[in-house]
């Protein structure tokens, strides 16, 4: 079943990446961003892709369901942390997506389905996958404290790409508009937000059942 869930898992994200890569190649939208105006060329667009938080988080999540479908118990240092990462990072794309960014993106045609795919089929997926199967227990201190590693140098990039270019991925973190203090205060309350999460996990390994062991 792990092996079933995650080969299911990864087949639809890699499918949702490569949809939209081909739809930028062929000059389409990406579901990510609102419609701009001005036209971007493409190594730009392709940059941007890959900068968006929700993307990196589900290619995280793809790499982990990778290695559950080769091997369902995978336990290691690296492992736990890259795992954490994606659980971490999906979460919070299904939720920022859903309150905070639901009203600003009006994808059409394929982008339906690769918005879906991005934004809701993948972090359902990966976190009831993680409460019915696991493995766990793999959430530890050591592993919380690495696990924030990525997230605090995505922050930090996105922020001197913005002050660079003027281009954000989100509309909450665009400091050219609403100010560095506000958008500092937002970012704390992300971090403290994931941080809480991932304490979340924690707990929540403690009162699951263990994975079976070999």
């Amino acid at each position: 079943m792990q092996r079933i869930w995650n080969l299911i898992l990864a087949v639809a994200i890699a499918a949702t990446v490569i949809a939209q890569l081909v739809l930028l190649l062929a000059g389409g939208a990406d579901v990510n961003t609102a419609p701009s105006a001005a036209p971007v060329p493409l190594p730009t667009r392709l940059l941007r892709f890959f900068s968006y938080f929700t993307v990196q988080s589900n290619l995280l999540v793809l790499a982990a369901a990778i290695t559950l479908v080769i091997d369902p118990q995978r336990d290691g240092k690296f492992w736990r942390v890259l795992r954490l990462d994606g659980l971490l990072g999906i979460a919070v794309t299904g939720v920022v997506s859903a309150t905070l960014l639901a009203g600003l993106i009006h994808p059409v045609g394929i982008g339906v389905w690769i918005n879906a795919g991005f934004h809701q089929f993948s972090p359902v997926w990966t976190l009831v996958g993680w409460l019915l199967l696991g493995p766990r227990p793999r959430v530890d201190m050591g592993t919380i404290a690495l696990a924030f590693i990525w997230p605090t140098a995505w922050l930090a990039y996105t922020m001197v790409h913005g002050a660079l270019t003027g281009w954000y991925p989100y509309p909450f973190l665009n400091a050219d508009k609403l100010g560095y203090g506000q958008v500092s205060i937002t970012l704390v309350v992300i971090l403290a937000a994931a941080l809480a999460t991932a304490f979340a996990f924690h707990v929540l390994e403690r009162w699951l059942p263990p994975s079976r062991t070999r």
